[in-house]
């Protein structure tokens, strides 16, 4: 981040305004008409309401819609704008340069939209719940949504993600950090995402991840190609290879939103015949068929149009008005109920997002499928990742060892295993299996992963610069693992102090409690242990992206963390208050009801999984002293694909 205000730019030529601003208000016409339209057909428009039952009348019925149709625009295109002067434009240095910087611009503009429109979304959303006219709302039921509802805490985390957005981009031009603010922008979607519809739905945490990895993919794609347009009408040299660039994009987006969407429908309404006589059935047609016309535009615009600004610009307005259209679906379709959707009666199955599983048994623990979200996400992008990153280096007749690629692989299917697997279910139900989860995300999958040496196959898989002085993935990779942060966060001293500050406010404060009867908090725990033990095992084993320290040093690490974690479970073992017990009660459930045999089970788990783990990486450190050549995580001769470098346009305040 540099600490100064974006300059001014002379790329307000006022035709391309002119033109940028009536597109906008046609697409945006289109996707109010199109919400409208739906919440008609779908029969979920607002209603006067029956006499004697609370309402909050027909604005605020008509206001939550509304609001989070802008929201939701508003917020694809910031991420749009910020995707385009982080990625789709090269740069001859490492600022932001003309349009770029305009882009910018209008990227922070458009993140305080995103926040104002999302505080109206949830003063409204609070009024709607508690079924009081807006001018009968006080600030009292407001905090009372967030502090007691995943769906207001949810609104309020966006609205926050948006507004340091807004204020950050006031002082940031550097095209890396901008790529930084892109994905902050991405992850700022996430808490309304993972606790709006999606949480009333059957295995509900797949339910959610999907649809916010469809959120995430919607955004980049339909912000990238508004982002584009503008690009267009402002007559950019840069817009050819922007356009090139976002093609791929877009293709990756395209898959993700078929998948995504596709997963989302079938797990609100198993029953295909009743979905489809359904009014939510209607409305998932309509998107369909948006989705088919809009890859028929990709697949042109792909093949032919590329080449023609002009032709771009007319497809590009048409694509994008549809693109609007199918987001104002989108909202109706989350006001619409499901036909046949599941509703948790008990508060196990409202805690645990589905039914209480049966009493465990050895089958049910080692052949039991119970999908998750977060499991599944990283299980497919990693494995898929990998596999084209491998496919890619021996594609330039380069080789990569099979023993990284197994060890990649045995990590992700224990991953697999612990979250989506028997184990992963009843790690919600047991503080025993939680432990074993925890264990084998932490201390297992995490080395194996590591072993696999995915840094070092990102710099031989990714491209490098094609254009003089361009940022490209492999460079961005690289400043990345360069960078102070991650030179911090890597040394032993710091990851370990890291892992066991986690586990102490895990299981030692009302912490856990809370975040075990919590969907972000079940998502956001796996997320973090897995993401922990990886940032543990990098500082003890070593990878190419991050600075190397001394064999003695890490030996010291992954020994002090097998004494402490049996100093760990000697705490959970002499406890006489089981760790949550409020949640396990909570549960209650009728099997393994002795919450602290259970607890003594899961101390004696954590050690004899992790510390196999921990002998593991001090065999790994003492082979890596006597054979100082060796590295757990070489840097292989020749990284990356080869590439043509060309001159890069030059770029003037009005890009032209």
């Amino acid at each position: 981040m540099t600490d100064v205000h974006l300059p001014r730019t002379a790329s307000n030529g006022r035709p391309g305004r002119r033109l940028t601003g009536l597109s906008i208000a046609i697409a945006s016409t289109v996707g109010f008409a199109a919400l409208a339209g739906s919440l008609l057909l779908s029969g979920a428009e607002p209603r006067p309401p029956t006499t004697g039952i609370p309402d909050p009348g027909v604005l605020v019925g008509w206001l939550v819609p509304a609001a989070s149709l802008t929201s939701d625009l508003a917020g694809i295109v910031a991420v749009g704008f910020l995707v385009l002067a982080a990625l789709l434009m090269p740069s001859p240095g490492p600022d932001a340069q003309g349009l770029a910087v305009e882009a910018v611009r209008l990227a922070r503009r458009a993140a305080g939209v995103w926040c104002v429109a999302t505080i109206v979304l949830m003063v409204a959303t609070t009024a709607d719940v508690f079924a009081v006219m807006l001018g009968d709302l006080r600030v009292n039921l407001l905090l009372a949504l967030v502090r007691d509802s995943e769906i207001g805490r949810g609104l309020a985390l966006q609205a926050l993600g948006a507004l340091i957005l807004a204020l950050a981009l006031r002082w940031t031009i550097g095209t890396r950090a901008l790529l930084g603010w892109s994905v902050f922008a991405l992850a700022a979607m996430a808490p309304s995402a993972l606790t709006g519809h999606a949480a009333s739905a059957g295995s509900h945490s797949l339910a959610s991840v999907s649809l916010y990895l469809h959120v995430a993919a919607v955004a980049v794609w339909v912000g990238g190609l508004v982002a584009l347009g503008w690009l267009a009408s402002h007559g950019s040299r840069r817009l050819e290879v922007a356009v090139r660039r976002y093609s791929n994009v877009a293709l990756a987006c395209f898959v993700v939103i078929g998948i995504s969407g596709v997963l989302s429908a079938v797990l609100r309404a198993t029953d295909l015949e009743q979905l489809a006589a359904s009014p939510y059935g209607r409305l998932v047609g309509l998107k369909l068929l948006a989705y088919v016309v809009l890859g028929g535009f990709g697949w042109w615009q792909r093949h032919r149009i590329v080449r023609s600004g002009g032709a771009f610009r007319s497809m590009a307005r048409l694509e994008v008005t549809v693109m609007v259209a199918a987001v104002g679906i989108a909202v109706a379709l989350s006001r619409t109920p499901t036909p046949g959707g599941e509703l948790f009666l008990t508060p196990a199955e409202d805690l645990l997002g589905g039914p209480m599983p049966s009493a465990p048994t050895l089958g049910r623990l080692v052949l039991g499928w119970y999908p998750s979200g977060v499991g599944l996400a990283v299980v497919g992008f990693g494995a898929v990742g990998y596999a084209l990153a491998v496919a890619t280096v021996r594609r330039h007749a380069r080789t990569w060892p099979l023993w990284r690629t197994a060890s990649w692989s045995g990590g992700i299917m224990i991953v697999a295993w612990a979250t989506s697997g028997g184990l992963g279910a009843y790690s919600h139900v047991l503080f025993s299996a939680h432990v074993a989860n925890q264990a084998l995300l932490a201390a297992v999958a995490a080395p194996l992963l590591v072993l696999g040496a995915p840094g070092s196959l990102a710099q031989q898989a990714l491209p490098g610069a094609r254009l003089t002085g361009e940022n490209s993935p492999r460079d961005v990779l690289r400043s990345v693992g360069r960078s102070q942060l991650v030179g911090v966060a890597t040394h032993p001293a710091v990851a370990l102090a890291v892992t066991i500050a986690s586990a102490c406010l895990l299981y030692f404060t009302p912490l856990f409690t809370t975040i075990m009867s919590s969907l972000l908090g079940h998502l956001g725990m796996e997320i973090a242990t897995l993401s922990i033990g990886t940032l543990f095992f990098t500082s003890v084993i070593g990878s190419s992206l991050v600075p190397t320290r001394s064999p003695r040093l890490r030996a010291l690490a992954a020994g002090a963390l097998f004494v402490l974690t049996a100093c760990f479970s000697a705490a959970l073992l002499s406890a006489t208050t089981p760790v949550g017990g409020a949640y396990w009660q909570a549960l209650e459930r009728p099997f393994s009801t002795d919450l602290l045999a259970d607890q003594w089970l899961g101390a004696v788990l954590a050690l004899g999984l992790a510390g196999p783990a921990m002998v593991t990486a001090s065999v790994l450190l003492i082979v890596q002293t006597r054979s100082p050549r060796q590295s757990a995580d070489p840097v292989l001769a020749s990284p990356g694909p080869p590439t043509t470098l060309r001159t890069l346009p030059t770029t003037t305040d009005g890009d032209s």
